[in-house]
């Protein structure tokens, strides 16, 4: 049952809800990695892969509150505890120990892939019902393109 009343018919709320659910899912996912990476990088580049790590868990913590209280405002609960994510995710697991700057690349480059690619098959599921959600996902994937852009760059 949903407290909030919706424009969207119920149908719609299951795709655009569903959508959202997964997109939280992975956005607070990525800010753990992310945030597990930069806790262990270790390396000649240390401090410009330090610096960007934190980037990318500053966007993926602003862009997971967006698009729960979207999820919210179409009357969707979302979820974004622990056991959810360890059940939901589609993020590879980060290594133990200290993570070398070229690896902590990679993770993160891995990390970003499948979390833009899962963005990019939302953005075209909510396109016909609910574009206001949709624009969310455009805009918090080119958000996530970006920072990808930015470690393969850095890693060239």
């Amino acid at each position: 049952m949903s407290v909030v009343k919706s424009a969207l018919s119920d149908a719609d709320r299951k795709v655009v809800g569903d959508a959202l659910q997964g997109a939280l899912v992975d956005l607070v996912d990525l800010s753990l990695v992310a945030k597990q990476v930069h806790w262990n990088v270790v390396g000649p580049r240390f401090r410009s892969v330090h610096l960007q790590l934190d980037e990318v868990v500053d966007t993926a913590r602003q862009h997971s509150d967006t698009v729960a209280e979207r999820a919210s405002a179409v009357g969707i609960n979302p979820d974004g505890r622990s056991r959810t994510l360890a059940k939901t995710t589609a993020i590879d697991v980060v290594p133990d120990g200290w993570i070398k700057d070229v690896d902590a690349v990679r993770v993160l480059v891995d990390a970003l892939r499948v979390v833009i690619d899962r963005m990019r098959e939302r953005i075209e599921v909510t396109d016909e019902p609910d574009p206001i959600s949709q624009d969310i996902l455009i805009t918090l994937t080119a958000d996530l393109e970006k920072h990808a852009w930015m470690f393969q760059a850095e890693s060239a």
